[in-house]
């Protein structure tokens, strides 16, 4: 396994809806489990493969708290196929916007279908800290950032913090 470089907006990959995945094969796995391995030394809770350059369908997550045994979720070819009108509000970051949090208004449960790690469909019913999570990854995939939930005021001075830091390390 090895670590991959998070990219950062402004950066376009990040506005790409990604392709699906056609076949889980070594290669797809590899890069699953280098995007966990990146996810856990930045640490993060959640990382879509856009974020380190990979445009497919596919997404690590692992909510578990510090001193908690690992519990890593692999999702390839996310779709909701439900969601509550319930919504749940909660405090979400990005490891593409490094050090900024907004509180982000969300469905409270979501139904997934996906397809795991071993290539085996799947499906799960998500609430709480995963359901936001797992929505706030797929909408990576479909080129929304959870920025686009805030105002436009917030999210036009974020982008402009962003575009100067990345001009700066040009």
């Amino acid at each position: 396994m090895s670590k991959l470089d998070v990219i950062l907006i402004p950066d376009r990959r990040l506005r790409q809806v990604c392709e699906p995945v056609t076949k889980v094969d070594g290669a797809v796995r590899r890069t699953l489990d280098d995007m966990l391995e990146t996810m856990y030394a930045a640490p993060g809770i959640g990382l879509a493969a856009p974020q380190v350059g990979v445009m497919k369908r596919m997404l690590v997550i692992d909510i578990t708290r510090e001193g908690e045994p690992k519990q890593p979720y692999f999702f390839i070819n996310p779709k909701v196929v439900w969601a509550s009108e319930e919504v749940s509000t909660y405090q979400e970051g990005c490891l593409s916007i490094p050090e900024y949090y907004e509180d982000v208004e969300r469905p409270a449960r979501v139904r997934v279908e996906y397809v795991d790690h071993d290539g085996s469909e799947q499906e799960i019913v998500a609430e709480g800290l995963l359901s936001t999570c797992l929505q706030h990854e797929i909408d990576h995939l479909n080129g929304v950032l959870f920025i686009d939930y805030i105002s436009r005021l917030k999210r036009e001075r974020v982008m402009k913090k962003f575009i100067k830091r990345a001009k700066s390390v040009a």
